[in-house]
């Protein structure tokens, strides 16, 4: 049971940083230092609103595999 909860996590883990290279950029160094990136906000549409999501789904599912490793670990 712990090594199919530990490949899990493995396989979850690289999907999520899959998933956060492909996202694309919102900001420039400029903005960073100013807070402000001039641009005004738009809601996220199609490909990259299914990255976040995703990216949300993987997130909590990589907590409660962690979660459910450390009980069974104890």
């Amino acid at each position: 049971m712990y090594t199919a909860l530990q490949t899990a996590l493995l396989i979850v883990s690289v999907l999520i940083i899959i998933l956060v290279i492909m996202q694309p950029s919102k900001s420039n160094a400029a903005s960073m230092l100013s807070g402000d990136d001039g641009q005004p906000k738009t809601k996220a549409r199609g490909f990259e609103s299914f990255l976040i999501r995703a990216t949300t789904v993987l997130a909590v599912l990589f907590f409660v595999l962690a979660i459910a490793m450390a009980m069974i670990a104890k």
